[in-house]
């Protein structure tokens, strides 16, 4: 019996729109316009006689046919995408893998590490897209993706370990000076800078310090990076994982008083089971990074005992 289906391209249309929430949003993944997008939805609407979203354009909404239509459609796409991948050249030596990282993490530790596998894989490509929580491997389209999880949630997923989290204080020396900061307690009333993604931060790091301060409101940034170059430029004290500032403290533009502590959190790759050598490759170097990176000096406490 011939197959009665609707274009490929007006339920990938529907299915990137559906899932994302925005037209635009679909456009950016599927690489076309959102003129193009609402085309295409308009023509399966027309095709299957009924309407799937509803409201004003710039914020739509599933009417229940598309709600009905969105989940075994994802399943469809995602089982597709699956089977080429099985069929495909992914376990050559050559080509492109797609990365994600959380945005510090890309830009304070990976790009600045990135062009050593360049040099040694020149055939290998690494496309990196970042973001402020970890995506969902099950149905995000990438190879690998660096996060805090601890272990692997399913069968055909492996945890990759990197290192674990060492959390401290930063502060510009010209703030330093000023601030005398000479044990945790000190930080008391003092200008400290958050960050929107991680706003547990100075609490997780007083817990491990065993330091009883009020965590004051202050500037919020929306990134970490952002909250780093304020602390550089001496507008406040920032609470920040070692292996972003390494660079910063080892060149004396951030110092870090009382040292850094493990936060709890411990950074992994989280890769797809099936054979791919890029994969591999990249894998492989990542570790190789993480053991090379160095490890902060300890820092003697008032009481005698040496921070991590």
């Amino acid at each position: 019996m011939k197959r009665r289906l609707p274009p490929l391209n007006a339920l990938r249309a529907f299915e990137a729109a559906a899932r994302l929430g925005r037209m635009t949003a679909a456009a950016d993944e599927l690489a076309v316009t959102p003129g193009a997008i609402s085309r295409q939805v308009r023509q399966l609407e027309i095709g299957v006689g009924t309407q799937l979203f509803e409201g004003p354009k710039n914020s739509p909404k599933l009417t229940p046919a598309g709600m009905a239509l969105l989940r075994p459609l994802t399943a469809a796409l995602d089982q597709i995408e699956a089977a080429v991948r099985g069929i495909s050249i992914s376990d050559s030596d050559s080509g492109i893998l797609d990365v994600s990282c959380f945005n510090t993490f890309t830009v304070k530790w990976l790009l600045p590490r990135l062009h050593r596998f360049n040099a040694v894989y020149p055939d290998i490509e690494i496309r990196v897209s970042t973001s402020d929580r970890a995506p969902d491997i099950h149905r995000e389209r990438y190879d690998l993706i660096v996060t805090v999880e601890d272990e692997a949630k399913a069968g055909h997923v492996v945890a990759v370990p990197l290192f674990p989290e060492l959390l401290g204080p930063v502060l510009a020396p010209s703030l330093a000076t000023r601030a005398k900061l000479r044990q945790p307690n000190d930080l008391a009333g003092k200008p400290l800078l958050h960050t929107r993604t991680r706003r547990n931060a100075w609490q997780m790091w007083c817990a491990a310090a065993r330091c009883d301060i009020p965590i004051l409101a202050g500037s919020e940034f929306d990134h970490m990076y952002f909250a780093l170059e304020a602390a550089v430029g001496g507008l406040g004290i920032c609470i920040a994982p070692w292996h972003v500032v390494a660079e910063d403290v080892r060149a004396g533009r951030l110092l870090a008083p009382f040292g850094f502590r493990e936060s709890g959190y411990h950074y992994v790759a989280m890769r797809r089971r099936q054979a791919n050598k890029k994969l591999d490759r990249f894998c492989e170097w990542l570790q190789a990074q993480a053991k090379e990176m160095p490890r902060p000096q300890r820092v003697p406490s008032r009481t005698g005992e040496r921070s991590a």
